[in-house]
Parts: structure tokens; sequence; C-alpha cells
């Protein structure tokens, strides 16, 4: 049987919350009821200046680019686009295993020739994956601009950035770069990752808004309640 005292105390602590709760909806009425129509009009004009301006920041994002994943083709153009965009995020990529990897397996043995096409093959899978986690969140986060650039071919700025594993995402703000995503260990280890997880580690690093639930989870919740709405909707129809 619970103790009388300690119930007591339990409903005394809900009762203080509930009225905390109770105290703050009544302030937050009474702050509405105390609006005139100027002050209606003022929130009215405030929300419209802010939208505005969230329109203005879409337009210039995706006029630089933003919204898709593209491939930076020079150095000059990567340092021309850390200017412009104050979130980049760069994958730093090569699309074949080194040739000289394979000049040395062709003259081994039978067994280093197959661990040599085995590599190569993994590692075109790497690039393509990081591809299509990337495609997805460029257009999920038009606030960050998404690119690539061939690691080989910009050999000044893969040294500049120490980039010594591939693939690897350069986290870039305000022209600098902030933090570094190396190969696979902070995303399980496997190419098998979620794009879910690749948002919250690019979250982490601040170079995504991302607040609460993953934008990518809330899309995918939207189009179920679509979906689920025209069910219904359908149903409704054929009963009828």
């Amino acid at each position: 049987m619970a103790n009388p005292n300690l119930q007591d105390i339990i409903e005394k602590q809900v009762l203080t919350v509930a009225k905390a709760v109770e105290d703050k909806i009544d302030e937050e009425i009474s702050a509405l009821d105390r609006l005139d129509l100027d002050d209606i009009e003022a929130l009215r004009e405030r929300r419209l200046q802010q939208m505005k301006r969230m329109t203005e920041k879409r337009s210039r994002w995706i006029s630089l680019g933003h919204g898709e994943y593209t491939e930076i083709p020079s150095e000059k153009d990567f340092f021309s686009a850390v200017k412009a965009s104050d979130r980049v995020v760069c994958h730093f990529y090569r699309d074949n295993w080194p040739c000289k990897l394979l000049d040395v397996a062709n003259t081994g043995k039978k067994i280093m020739r197959k661990n040599y096409y085995v590599r190569a093959i993994q590692y075109v899978m790497e690039y393509v994956v990081m591809d299509k986690h990337m495609s997805i969140l460029a257009k999920q986060h038009i606030e960050t601009r998404f690119v690539k650039i061939h690691a080989e071919k910009s050999p000044f700025l893969a040294d500049k950035l120490k980039i010594a594993v591939l693939p690897t995402l350069a986290l870039i703000k305000n022209a600098k770069v902030d933090d570094y995503v190396v190969g696979f260990d902070e995303l399980g280890g496997t190419d098998e990752f979620n794009t879910e997880d690749m948002e919250e580690r690019l979250a982490k690093a601040q170079v995504i808004f991302f607040v609460g639930e993953s934008s990518l989870n809330s899309s995918k919740s939207s189009a179920q309640t679509r979906s689920v709405r025209q069910s219904e909707s359908k149903d409704s129809s054929d009963s009828d």
C-alpha cells in the first residue's frame, strides 16, 4: 500500500505544475485580449517582412546553385563557391582506383589482382553511395550548398585541406573548413547507412539547419498522411 504522505506530496506537486501551466496559458490569452487592431496589424506586417526575407534568401541560394548536388570543375571554382555561400558540404572523390596499384597487382600473384579488383569495385560503390545521400540532402537542405570535386584533379586543394582518405566530406562555414566526415567510420563503418544518419552528422557540425525530427522523416510522414487521407477519402466515396 502506498505511503499516504508520499501520495499527498505527489498530488500537491501535480497540482502545482498544473497551476503553473494554467497561469501561463491565462497570461498568453490576456496578452492576446489586450491587442488592439494596430498591434495585430504590426504583427502581421512583421510576419510578412519575415516571409519576404526568407523568399529573398531562397532565391539567392538557388541562384548560387543550392538545392542541387553539382560537381565543381576546378580549384578556382571551389574557392568562388565557398566564398559565395555561408555553408558548403564538399565531397572529395575519385572515380577510379589508382592505376599504379593495378600495375603492381598485374605483376603479382593472381590473388593480388583479385584483391585489387574487389577493392576497386568497393570504392566505386562507396562513391555512388555518397553521391546518393548528398543528392537527397541537397534538395532537403536548400540553405546549404552540396558539391563534389575530383581529388586527383585538385592536388593543391587536397594537399591544403589534408585530404588523405576518400571519400571525405569537407564541412565549410563562412569560407573556412570547420569539420570533416572521413570515410564511413562515423556512419556505422558501412556503406549501408541511412540518409538520416548523414543528416544528423551534418547537423551536429551545424552546417545544415536541423530542428527536432529529421526533415526526411517529416517528408515521409507528410507523404504517409496524404496517403492515409486519400485512402480515407476513397473509402468514404466508395461507401457512398
